[in-house]
């Protein structure tokens, strides 16, 4: 199983220190990699991601099993610990990015959770932009597919890019404000993230608990990146003018869902 790097964003925050997915997020953020390569990268990397997770924060159980050779030898079982198949959980697609990651989380779930306490829910969002430059100024939740209440749940946010925290926060905001119950937890699960959106999530919602597979803080100054992550938060910088992420991957939507505009 992966590990994680160090960092001081504080115990709720996860970075993977994966060569194995490191490598497959790289070859997603190159330039070359265009349809269908990119969208079966994403699956791949959100299959293994969503195996972390749901071994670090799914509740588990002792089992006792027999095998082929129970018959031969009923004394000899085999006992552990598992995941429970009890669990509710809503996956969250955050579309356009976050079509496919939902999906791949929603579907790989049936494997080892009872099939009716899965759900998917839809939230469309668009980023909203200052009225003279490309800076973003929030997020816009346009409409929404929500499933039932939230009670007892683990809500997972299968969101590619943690850039301003913008979409994340609005998302959260809604199920906070219109979807009734209670969650157990929420997750959100990234490919790639910023300081500057670990402070901004954390700030507004710090019962949330991030996964990501890399932090992006390219903009740094030179030494500050030489630290370790998290220890000059202050100084750190992973967003250009136009809050994209850097050195990112550009814009994965357009490119996961051949939409250029």
């Amino acid at each position: 199983m992966f590990h994680e790097i160090e960092h001081y964003y504080g115990s709720h925050v996860h970075l993977l220190n994966s060569p194995l997915l490191h490598g497959l997020l790289a070859d997603l953020c190159a330039s070359e990699t265009v349809q269908p390569r990119i969208n079966q990268l994403v699956t791949d990397l959100y299959e293994r991601l969503l195996d972390y997770v749901v071994d670090r924060e799914f509740s588990v159980g002792p089992f006792s099993s027999s095998t082929r050779m129970t018959e031969r030898h009923p004394e000899a079982r085999v006992l552990g610990t598992r995941v429970l198949p009890q669990q509710r959980v809503i996956c969250v697609d955050v579309a356009r990015a976050g079509i496919i990651p939902s999906a791949v989380c929603y579907t790989n779930l049936h494997k080892y959770l009872q099939p009716d306490l899965i759900r998917q829910d839809h939230i469309f969002s668009s980023r909203t932009t200052g009225v003279d430059d490309e800076h973003v100024v929030g997020s816009e939740i346009s409409a929404c597919k929500i499933g039932g209440p939230k009670d007892g749940a683990l809500l997972l946010i299968p969101d590619p890019m943690g850039a301003t925290g913008n979409t994340v926060m609005a998302t959260l905001e809604h199920y906070k404000q219109h979807v009734s119950g209670k969650w157990q937890k929420v997750l959100a699960l990234h490919l790639i993230v910023t300081p500057e959106y670990l402070r901004a999530v954390q700030k507004a919602h710090p019962d949330l608990i991030i996964y990501a597979i890399r932090l992006d803080r390219g903009l740094s100054p030179q030494a500050v990146l030489n630290t370790t992550p998290g220890l000059h938060w202050d100084q750190e910088k992973g967003l250009n003018d136009a809050d994209y992420i850097v050195p990112g991957g550009g814009g994965f939507g357009e490119i996961m869902n051949n939409s250029f505009c």
